[in-house]
């Protein structure tokens, strides 16, 4: 199934447009989704890590704007050379759901149990909005 897929954090102004994602299968649940979403990325994250493609490529300066509009520039190098479990990834990726670390919106509806039905259409915008703490030390 083919699906956009917006990332965005709170306070960090303009996010990129939407990026195709692919995913296999058909998710009946918000949670299904998330396991399919994970599935894809730690797939791609294991591929990386077994190719050896630690290295950096120049960023062009669209990348640059949109990374800076999402806060934060990153040359998408693989810091540990260690393969994810999927099952792990998955299971962490639903409980910060269920933590509320992250919203997720089908659309312009937002999911909000890992439990809810959806029905999911080739084309349909999914938005991710990681929500960030505040965090400090106390002296």
């Amino acid at each position: 199934m083919d699906l956009f897929v917006n990332i965005k954090q709170l306070g960090g102004g303009k996010p990129p447009a939407p990026v195709p994602f692919h995913i296999e299968g058909e998710p009946h649940t918000a949670g299904e989704l998330i396991e399919a979403v994970v599935k894809v990325c730690v797939a791609e994250f294991n591929k990386r890590v077994r190719q050896g493609d630690t290295s950096t490529r120049p960023l062009t300066k669209q990348q640059i704007k949109d990374m800076a509009d999402v806060g934060k520039i990153a040359f998408g190098f693989v810091n540990s050379p260690k393969e994810q479990d999927e099952g792990k990834a998955a299971a962490n990726a639903l409980q910060s759901f269920e933590d509320g670390l992250f919203r997720l919106f089908l659309g312009d509806a937002e999911l909000s149990s890992p439990d809810e039905v959806i029905e999911l259409r080739d084309g349909d915008v999914l938005t991710f909005i990681r929500l960030t703490m505040l965090a400090g030390r106390m002296y």
